[in-house]
């Protein structure tokens, strides 16, 4: 099952940023999302199970506790860097940790029994090829279980955060900007499982609640722990100072000081083989 060829993420989720997406992102969208999923999951009859876009470990740390301790558990993702925070926070853990592309997965067919994947398929250049693959490796009667973020309009804190973003960034806009939010059309979800092979789909928004202490954490986050920080820094740094200066702003305007609660919404989908 080791890959051989590590391979190449098409989105560069490295230096400082694995680190704030863990200590501010993590609390505030995707922990939530974490319990939510683990919910779901029939926990009964499973042997192996694989996470894909494990990220900094917030839903691998509930998938090892949800899953029976008999069961082989592999976490991956195509980021060494988020892995590397992800495995010293878990570390003791009974995690098998790899470096997986969704879109090539290093396993024989019919041999996993749950897919995980949590807010990774949409960084999926193909993602036609990665649900085909989830499919094949799947064993009958075997589970697809992931999320994708709703649109934008219904995530407050980033659409605060993009919308200041977005004008100090020259255009084009980078693929980046859009990405994390592209994949909230149910029917299209719906389509592509469907071509795939899957059946017993179901798809359906479910609603959370962001949650910062502080709105200082909030924008250190929301500024420093995503793709879109990289762009900003390569085409002028000096410009995240303003945006900063903004997006502190408009959420003190908003909200106060803190405590943050603000409304969130994902597209959870669950597929069978």
């Amino acid at each position: 099952m080791d890959n051989k060829t590590q391979p190449k993420p098409a989105f560069n989720f490295s230096g400082s940023i694995p680190h704030h997406y863990e200590q501010y992102l993590g609390s505030i969208f995707f922990e939530p999302y974490a319990i939510e999923v683990c919910k779901r999951i029939d926990s009964s009859s499973l042997h192996l199970v694989l996470e894909l876009a494990s990220g900094t470990g917030r839903v691998t740390r509930h998938l090892r506790k949800t899953i029976p301790d008999t069961s082989k558990f592999i976490a991956s993702d195509i980021s060494e860097d988020m892995l590397l925070v992800a495995k010293e926070k878990l570390k003791g853990l009974d995690i098998d940790w790899q470096i997986i592309d969704a879109g090539q997965l290093p396993f024989n067919e019919n041999r996993i029994d749950l897919v995980v994947c949590c807010f990774g398929y949409m960084f999926v250049p193909d993602k036609t090829k990665a649900f085909a693959e989830a499919y094949r490796v799947l064993k009958v009667g075997g589970t697809l279980l992931f999320t994708t973020w709703d649109k934008l309009d219904f995530n407050t804190l980033s659409h605060i955060y993009r919308r200041a973003a977005k004008e100090y960034l020259e255009n084009p806009l980078p693929e980046s900007y859009n990405l994390p939010f592209s994949m909230n059309d149910e029917s299209g979800i719906r389509a592509i499982l469907e071509n795939a092979g899957f059946s017993k789909i179901t798809i359906e928004k479910v609603s959370k609640v962001s949650i910062s202490q502080t709105v200082k954490e909030a924008v250190t986050g929301l500024t420093q722990g995503g793709l879109v920080y990289n762009e900003i820094m390569k085409r002028n740094p000096a410009r995240m100072k303003d945006i900063v200066a903004t997006v502190e702003k408009e959420l003190t305007e908003k909200f106060g000081t803190g405590p943050i609660m603000a409304p969130m919404s994902a597209i959870l989908s669950q597929a069978s083989k």
